[in-house]
């Protein structure tokens, strides 16, 4: 027969035993987080917090996982058809392009070299006129420094030959027009000939012979390549002239440091530009949108996250005759606190973990759930006259999941701290005064 001495003891041997096996506040606070609740209020409003961090932390790895798709689209696609660094002249045209050309490729992180001709144009059929980006290339060369060849949907890169005024359009510069491969266009210098009869534009027809489409709509609708020596004789420039030397590097983010160290070997006369300068104000654009949505929707979890303070403050008001118990056992106010800390920290690693998973899923698919959302709602949601890209890429990145996982717990935690802090200011005497 047990004693009631015994009995009275028992539940102090319970919460030994326990202790020796895990630490008695991560014990009862697990216990509480999965106890069914009389107030079933705090129960709803620990789902909310839950259910918050989720949809937080879900939303900031697809929207970034989107942010580093398009920044990643946007410079390949760039960088396709425009080149890593480019040697110019300051105010003339490059005559000695062999030898710069030459001097660049002596670097160890210069791929290749290409010479070009540049200027503006306006290509005219039947009623239709538009201006374009005039670029003479080299076929031989203009491979080593650009993707434009694995880009064409029509005709042959290297079916421009010199003499033979054949030119390659964008995409949707054909459309446009209206033209197909063999068809004619006119094409119009903004330099004008003198002529007895007065002044004439300068007019060339030249025929088709190839469409590219790199998926860039700026590009593929104002960009015409013709063979480099038609257009010297178009721009006036005599041979051996051109107005550039495009370059291809072996590592793209080392660009500013390569021009740098070309600049001071190559003559100084010669200007070295590199693809950070040029598309600088666009690339800025863009990671100045990917911290403003990180911090917006950082937001989101951090409201989500102090969710958490008015769950636990009102569970500490409904335990206080628990926690005046505890604490008359012998549990010290270090532990009592340590409770409440498992109990908030626990809804924010279940939400945490929750959001990863459902951020990593939705962004791995996210281009076929806008698909699906556009024939559902029958209309393209991102126009191709309007945006750079036609699609929706997606990017995941582990440092981005560590840090967003990180945000989250660590608010989680820090939410916690004042009504862990409250529960264990609690006074037995005073909590049990009125039970």
């Amino acid at each position: 027969m047990v004693s009631a001495r015994q009995e009275d003891n028992r539940p102090c041997r319970v919460l030994q035993l326990r202790a020796m096996f895990r630490p008695l506040p991560l014990c009862i606070g697990l216990r509480y987080t999965s106890a069914r609740r009389r107030n079933h209020f705090i129960s709803f409003i620990s789902l909310i917090s839950m259910l918050g961090i989720f949809i937080g932390v879900t939303a900031l790895i697809t929207v970034l996982s989107v942010m580093n798709g398009f920044e990643r689209e946007l410079r390949e696609r760039i960088l396709g058809v425009a080149a890593h660094a480019t040697l110019e002249g300051f105010s003339e045209p490059l005559r000695d392009w062999e030898h710069l050309a030459q001097q660049a490729a002596d670097h160890p992180e210069v791929l290749g070299a290409a010479p070009y001709t540049e200027g503006q144009a306006m290509l005219t059929r039947r009623n239709q006129v538009t201006g374009a980006m005039l670029r003479g290339i080299s076929p031989e060369h203009e491979p080593s420094v650009s993707d434009i060849h694995e880009h064409m949907i029509e005709g042959a890169y290297d079916s421009l030959e010199a003499g033979e005024f054949g030119i390659v359009l964008g995409s949707a510069l054909a459309r446009y027009l209206n033209v197909r491969v063999g068809e004619r266009v006119t094409l119009i210098m903004p330099e004008a000939n003198v002529t007895p009869a007065g002044v004439m534009p300068r007019l060339r027809r030249f025929t088709v012979t190839g469409i590219f489409e790199v998926g860039m709509h700026d590009f593929d609708r104002a960009t015409a390549f013709i063979h480099i020596a038609d257009g010297q004789r178009l721009m006036r420039k005599s041979e051996g002239e051109v107005s550039g030397v495009r370059l291809r590097l072996d590592d793209l983010f080392r660009a500013r440091i390569v021009a740098e160290q070309l600049s001071a070997t190559i003559d100084e006369r010669v200007w070295v530009s590199d693809w950070t300068r040029q598309h600088q104000n666009l690339f800025r654009a863009v990671q100045t949108e990917k911290t403003v949505m990180f911090v917006i929707l950082a937001l989101i979890i951090a409201v989500a996250a102090f969710n958490i303070v008015s769950t636990l403050v009102m569970m500490v008001t409904d335990k206080q005759s628990d926690i005046a118990i505890l604490r008359t056992l012998g549990l010290s106010p270090r532990g009592v606190m340590g409770i409440f800390l498992v109990q908030g920290t626990f809804i924010g690693v279940i939400g945490t973990l929750l959001g990863i998973v459902g951020g990593i899923a939705l962004s791995l698919n996210v281009d076929a759930i806008m698909s699906g959302l556009e024939s559902v709602l029958g209309f393209e949601m991102l126009p191709a006259d309007i945006y750079y890209l036609t699609d929706l890429p997606s990017e995941l990145q582990v440092s981005d999941i560590t840090r967003i996982g990180l945000l989250a717990f660590g608010l989680s935690v820090v939410a916690t701290l004042y009504p862990a802090w409250r529960a264990s200011r609690v006074q037995p005497a005073e909590a049990l005064r009125y039970d």
